[in-house]
């Protein structure tokens, strides 16, 4: 059984040996104890209950073929070498009815260091097929400057990939939803902005789905910081500017909530990394803007409880989809 396998037997599968390194993108998980774990005891060790379902699903969308593909050319990469590792994995769903369904394009996090799909990508992506929901799952570019910039202009690259496909994976590029997590929640806020989908000329998601999302640089700006750390240096790595200027800008999410689409948002009220107060004041923005919006705050899980499976948030792509079919 898969659960009986290690992390290095699962990523050396050939099936997947086109997204491998990027199960965590630009970490070296041969360096970490765990590669060498059974997926069954990363799970029992480290919590991360849901791997053998998601390479699972993944062993499954790669047999179909014309899964993977790579959002820039190598002429593109020569000038900047972080486009190398942008793509976007296509993850079908088996329902019929998922044709006539928007999609679900997802963003995950890693602080705009990693992309977590091992964890926020891959077995979410497999949850939401069993919704009955085509599934995009976006890498894009870290550990530069202004990542969440750039994640920008992957996001528009992906969607033309998938306008110009978008009869080979039965979609409408004009019907889709955003999922973030974390950094990845950060993303998907910000591309409703002025900086995303209206920079781009693009059809507004018809729903957004932050986890744990990061959506305040004033609230960042407020907390205490350990002695000799940079603020404006966390700035520029995910939005280019200072902090004072990201604290002012569109850049603070909540004061540019009119373009948002109905929203829901998950986090837990032990979260030790980005306080839940981001998605608090994001809920209030919205509601302030007339704009429909679900706020659920767990009480126990912390940061990076991705599908929730095992904790109290499980069972929340299901509550996300509720809501909004709910709203139709």
């Amino acid at each position: 059984m898969l659960k009986d396998k290690t992390l290095k037997m699962a990523l050396e599968n050939p099936l997947i040996t086109d997204i491998s390194p990027d199960a965590i993108s630009k970490r070296d998980l041969s360096k970490e104890a765990f590669y060498h774990w059974t997926l069954q005891d990363i799970a029992d060790k480290m919590g991360w209950r849901n791997l053998e379902r998601g390479f699972t699903s993944l062993y499954q969308t790669a047999a179909r073929g014309e899964w993977y593909f790579k959002l820039y050319s190598a002429d593109e990469c020569i000038d900047a070498p972080a486009k190398e590792s942008a793509n976007i994995v296509y993850f079908p769903s088996d329902d019929i009815s998922a044709d006539h369904r928007p999609f679900l394009f997802i963003v995950p996090g890693g602080g705009f260091v990693n992309v977590w799909n091992m964890t926020e990508g891959w077995p979410v992506a497999q949850l939401f097929n069993e919704l009955g929901y085509h599934v995009f799952i976006l890498t894009y570019q870290v550990e530069i400057e202004g990542a969440a910039v750039k994640a920008m202009d992957d996001m528009a690259r992906a969607m033309e990939i998938i306008r110009l496909r978008k009869d080979e994976f039965h979609v409408d590029p004009e019907n889709y939803i955003t999922c973030g997590f974390s950094a990845g929640g950060y993303i998907v806020c910000l591309w409703n902005t002025e900086m995303g989908y209206r920079a781009f000329h693009l059809q507004k998601p018809k729903a957004c789905f932050p986890i744990y999302p990061v959506t305040s640089y004033r609230l960042m700006d407020a907390d205490e910081w350990e002695e000799g750390e940079d603020k404006d240096a966390f700035a520029r790595a995910g939005v280019g500017c200072t902090m004072n200027e990201a604290c002012n800008s569109c850049f603070e999410i909540p004061l540019h909530a009119d373009g948002f689409p109905p929203t829901a948002i998950f986090a837990t009220a032990e979260d030790e990394l980005v306080d839940p107060e981001h998605s608090r004041s994001l809920a209030q923005a919205l509601t302030n803007a007339g704009i429909p919006c679900n706020l659920e705050i767990g009480p126990t899980g912390g940061h990076g409880f991705a599908d929730g499976m095992g904790m109290c948030m499980e069972g929340w792509p299901k509550r996300a989809i509720d809501w909004y079919e709910h709203l139709k």
